[in-house]
């Protein structure tokens, strides 16, 4: 039998990160007859007038404007605008290309989503195969299928629970026990030394940074269509919050793919510099 092989975890944020655009706005706003804009204007508003949360808030807003406007609010309706969502350049290719290098090294790459954004739209992406699990903001549905209320918010405190998630192996949301409970580093599933994290803004930072300062490696992504995006960007690596910058381009020939086949590299070397190194303390 061949030797299990290290598993790596890839983590994504989505909007922005893979995505040029928040979610909502390559189909779901357009139905309301409003502009992204007014739409994220009116969300900002209400999340001030009730001192509340943006997420929660724009969640609560998806609802109430869609019934507003006789749109349907089923699971397979928001799928259906997730279809329209548009990713950025070599992103649809980007995950076979990557899990092919890790395993001529001999790494077991593993794809992630933690994101801000609707797991229900995600799902209807063209890449929402390519994920071992999809952690994001979600609904709860009435015996008709129709959304009713939030069932998972997700904002950047969230975002490091789903980390601890990843390292110790756990895939259900509703889980506060397991992911709690003691784990020796060395019998977590994914270590954070073998995490790979990309994000592109605030709700990211907590995520990037505790994956950086635990070992793993952060990537700051922008969109370089976007004037001020690239310097956001490297004001995180200035700050000492991730390891790298890179424009959003995922293609073979993009600096994103050449940062991550480096890092890949890296965590398998380390890998069999530890294998090794405990191999000789084993010996008699």
């Amino acid at each position: 039998m061949s030797p299990k092989k290290p598993q790596v975890a890839l983590i994504y944020d989505f909007d922005g990160t893979l995505s040029p655009k928040n979610m909502q706005e390559f189909g779901f706003i357009k139905s309301l007859k409003m502009n992204e804009t007014e739409f994220w204007k009116k969300n900002a508003a209400l999340s001030k007038k009730n001192d509340a949360s943006s997420i929660l808030c724009y969640m609560k807003l998806m609802l109430s404007e869609a019934k507003h406007n006789d749109i349907p609010i089923t699971k397979k309706a928001f799928t259906d605008f997730g279809k329209k969502i548009e990713l950025y350049p070599g992103v649809e290719k980007w995950f076979s290309l990557v899990n092919a290098y890790g395993k001529k090294i001999g790494l077991d790459v593993k794809h992630y989503i933690n994101s801000s954004g609707l797991k229900e739209m995600i799902e209807g992406s063209p890449i929402a195969k390519e994920f071992e699990h999809i952690y994001a903001c979600s609904f709860l549905y009435d015996a008709s299928g129709v959304a009713e209320w939030p069932g998972v918010a997700v904002d950047f405190t969230t975002k490091t629970q789903f980390i601890f998630k990843i390292n110790k192996g756990i895939k259900e949301v509703c889980d506060s026990r397991e992911v709690n409970k003691y784990v020796a580093e060395e019998d977590r599933p994914v270590p954070f030394k073998r995490m790979i994290y990309f994000g592109d803004g605030e709700t990211d930072i907590p995520c990037m940074k505790m994956v950086k300062q635990n070992g793993g490696y952060s990537i700051a992504v922008y969109n370089p269509k976007k004037g001020g995006k690239k310097g956001i960007a490297r004001k995180l690596i200035s700050e000492d919050r991730v390891n790298f910058v890179c424009p959003a381009n995922y293609e073979e020939s993009s600096e994103i793919y050449e940062v991550v086949t480096t890092i890949l590299e890296k965590v398998k070397r380390d890998y069999d510099f530890d294998t090794l190194l405990q191999k000789h303390k084993k010996a008699k």
